[in-house]
């Protein structure tokens, strides 16, 4: 028998971390790379765009996709675009990490898995939680269910938030890859800038402050950007699709949007280690989810 080919010195490639909504896939994204890309709340659809999470190991170099969460229902044109930009996502992807819950199956997991099976690309399914599961001999029943579901090439529990089974998962990933030379540089952890991820913090700590009506009719973009000697000044605008919500966020006296701004700005000083000076206002902007050149302007990718 002849000898295999040897596998070139360096592997890199995309992995496409998929799944339904609040399964935890920025969690698990954060963990693997291990530094924030994504921020994580609560709240389902937390994340909006797709984000690269690079990890760079010793010959390897992995480059996770995270990715909104794939819902059902949702008819305003910024929930269409979410759902493009997962399925858009494993369309150049080497590996799926397809991320569910282990609290049990639900008819969204089987919108994400019809997806999955029209990629065709290798899938490891991704039981999350683990950490919730109170009683450790109800996972078996729980894998048996989920593998009767579909073809995986491995099912693995993990708990993304502490970190169980992440080493396991990592090493089947980095088998998975194909040979290529490194495709990003070794000092770079995302593909998005520093204007972006400003936008993110103020916007997680908005989600993880107001109240369940209001944030997912919230937008924040980055008007301007400027460095001063050793300080960063930001100036950010809060969208708003209601002239209540705009009161909700300001709060009384402005109080609210003082503190989400001061929890916004030591995030910003800890992650970049820069010192920030931060200035947010807040606009009505009707309807702006629903509107193409709003969404444009907001940086999600729109077809044509």
């Amino acid at each position: 028998m002849a000898d295999s080919p040897e596998r070139s010195a360096f592997r890199a490639g995309f992995v496409a971390v998929i799944g339904r909504p609040n399964t935890g896939k920025s969690t698990l994204v954060n963990a693997m790379v291990g530094e924030q890309i994504s921020i994580v709340t609560s709240k389902p659809q937390t994340t909006r765009h797709s984000i690269l999470g690079i990890l760079h190991e010793p010959g390897v170099q992995v480059i996770f996709v995270d990715t909104p969460g794939i819902h059902r229902g949702g008819r305003k044109l910024i929930n269409r675009t979410m759902n493009r930009t997962a399925a858009a996502s494993l369309a150049g992807a080497d590996v799926a990490l397809f991320v569910v819950d282990s609290k049990g199956w639900s008819r969204g997991d089987d919108v994400v898995l019809a997806k999955l099976k029209d990629a065709g690309i290798p899938t490891l399914l991704v039981v999350n939680k683990l950490d919730l599961m109170e009683r450790r001999q109800d996972l078996l029943p729980v894998l048996q269910d989920y593998q009767a579901r579909g073809t995986f090439d491995e099912i693995i529990p993990i708990s993304a938030r502490r970190g169980t089974n992440l080493d396991r998962l990592l090493e089947l990933v980095k088998a998975r890859l194909p040979d290529s030379e490194p495709l990003f540089p070794a000092d770079m952890t995302t593909d998005r800038g520093m204007e972006f991820r400003i936008s993110e913090v103020f916007r997680e700590k908005l989600l993880s402050t107001l109240r369940e009506e209001v944030p997912y009719g919230l937008a924040v973009e980055v008007l301007a950007l400027e460095q001063r000697d050793d300080m960063w000044f930001v100036d950010a605008l809060i969208w708003v699709e209601k002239d209540s919500h705009r009161g909700i966020v300001v709060g009384r006296g402005g109080n609210r949007l003082k503190k989400i701004s001061t929890d916004a700005r030591v995030d910003l000083e800890a992650m970049f280690e820069r010192r920030f000076y931060v200035k947010a206002h807040v606009k009505v902007k009707e309807n702006w989810s629903d509107n193409a050149r709003a969404l444009r302007q907001l940086g999600y990718e729109m077809p044509g």
